[in-house]
């Protein structure tokens, strides 16, 4: 479901960038999604989602059902009359968001302009994907996640249908994506609750902050707003500072995030959707032997398919740009451009996955504030190497110094991963399982393979933009088919089974 999704959305901005291209009015749109999106991840897919799901499954484990839907209703009513109320303020300082997160725009009235009132309908998002997610959070944890994981593919519907058939009648067509993500937010919502309908666990909201429930996971969710989304406010600190560079520097940040949210999509975040009710459980039950085995199954797998996903966008970052973007208004430029700061990013891949898989560790165990100390020191790292790599190149005038934003938060991101994994080694909380020395030895090999079949044999750029649609998708399908042919027949050749995996 969640590989549904991502070729959805990978299609949906491949229509972005035929209609929109890269302009000063995809990067309004792109400022007033993010920020939304933004707190969805904060406070939805992040922080309320792992402090609400460790909470609601000991309550499952340890509790009647009436305290489960007790728990459920004034978690609803709770969340529902703050995101309400935040929605509200959200909209009416719009023009406020927008100096706050892109204050480059000023200097430009329209642009600011545009971004303020698209940023007015799109910020309710947050209220409507927050209580989607606390309904994901319910179903995850009686291990349904087909549903959960199939609802952004309503948003991606909603903003192509806008896009294609909405966006004539607007004056400003940019405007119809904003009203498809109002529409999305709604529909994803109602979606899941006939599947609540057929658990018995439809909320009934009540407002009771004093509630036990609700004050267990407000604890764990202030720390682990900032502990959970680190990656996110790296991101957004880079739209910020991009706002200050050349039209076209946000558009080409998010068109190369998009390729990288691909993989880390299908596998990080749905490895940890689904190993987080695991851990929640074995914690609940006291099983720390079955804890640490989870975190080392997990890793396993991620490095297994982390490092020949990075090699592939680092060296493919051109023919997919040029092969999912390079239409009507998107051009070459663009493509060269995206595909800069697309290698920055690819490079940060396995610390992304890394930090989904780690992060679990420590929520699961309802402990929020180690995460917290560890995206501090991530995020003040993040911030200094944005200034180290992007004013030396605007200074010597450059090109690219948005790569300089990527860089720095893949940067950020390994020391992020890196102290995430010592704190729990450190406590003893994870313990490395056997097997960890053959399959270096496995991936090492395969991935060398692989990348100098590419190196080798990949055209340049140039060759790209010449040939028609039909013949760049062949030919990246066919380096991509051959590329992890190679990857798992040398993987293979060299001892690999995938019985080594089982949990």
């Amino acid at each position: 479901m969640t590989l549904l999704s991502r070729v959805l959305g990978l299609v949906r901005d491949i229509i972005f960038a035929a209609f929109f291209g890269a302009s000063g009015g995809t990067d309004a749109f792109f400022v007033a999604f993010k920020i939304p999106n933004f707190m969805r991840r904060l406070f939805a897919e992040g922080a309320f989602s792992q402090s609400f799901v460790p909470v609601f499954s000991e309550y499952k484990e340890t509790r009647s059902r009436e305290a489960l839907q007790d728990l459920i209703d004034h978690v609803a009513g709770t969340l529902g009359g703050i995101l309400l109320f935040i929605s509200a303020i959200g909209s009416l300082a719009a023009p406020l968001l927008v100096v706050l997160f892109a204050p480059g725009f000023i200097d430009e009235p329209e642009r600011y302009q545009l971004t303020s009132e698209m940023l007015t309908i799109t910020f309710p998002y947050i209220f409507f994907i927050a209580l989607t997610a606390f309904a994901g959070g319910i179903l995850n944890s009686y291990s349904q996640f087909a549903v959960p994981a199939f609802t952004p593919v309503l948003l991606n519907i909603c903003l192509i249908g806008a896009t294609v058939w909405a966006s004539p009648y607007f004056e400003q067509p940019i405007m119809a994506l904003a009203w498809g993500v109002a529409i999305a937010g709604l529909s994803q919502l109602l979606f899941q609750f006939p599947f609540l309908l057929k658990l018995h666990l439809m909320p009934r909201p009540r407002y009771r902050k004093q509630h036990e429930g609700v004050k267990q996971i407000t604890q764990l969710m202030i720390p682990a707003i900032i502990g959970s989304s680190v990656a996110q406010i790296n991101l957004l600190l880079d739209t910020i500072i991009a706002s200050f560079l050349i039209a076209g520097s946000v558009s080409w940040l998010y068109y190369s995030d998009r390729l990288v949210e691909f993989p880390l999509g299908i596998f990080g975040i749905a490895l940890a959707t689904v190993i987080l009710p695991s851990l929640s459980k074995q914690h609940a039950r006291q099983s720390a032997e079955a804890f640490s085995h989870t975190l080392d199954w997990a890793l396993k797998l991620v490095m297994l398919i982390a490092l020949p996903a990075t090699i592939g966008l680092f060296l493919l970052s051109g023919p997919l740009l040029a092969t999912l973007f390079n239409y009507g208004e998107f051009n070459l430029h663009d493509a060269e451009m995206a595909s800069m700061s697309l290698m920055a990013y690819a490079v940060g891949l396995p610390a992304f996955i890394f930090i989904k898989i780690l992060a679990p560790g420590y929520y699961a165990r309802q402990d929020t504030k180690t995460p917290v100390r560890i995206a501090i020191k991530a995020m003040i790292s993040n911030m200094f190497l944005n200034v180290l790599f992007v004013v030396p190149m605007v200074l010597m005038e450059m090109e690219g110094p948005h790569t300089g934003l990527a860089l720095a938060t893949s940067a950020s991101a390994y020391l992020n991963a890196w102290l995430l994994y010592r704190g729990l080694r450190q406590q003893a909380i994870y313990t490395p399982g056997p097997g960890w020395k053959p399959l270096w030895f496995y991936i090492t090999g395969a991935n060398l393979a692989m990348m100098v079949f590419l190196l080798y044999f990949l055209p340049p750029l140039t060759s790209w933009n010449a040939w028609n649609l039909t013949d760049r998708i062949s030919t990246l399908l066919g380096f991509v088919t051959i590329a992890a042919t190679i990857y798992f027949i040398v993987i293979f050749l060299l001892g690999f089974r995938p019985k080594q995996l089982r949990q």
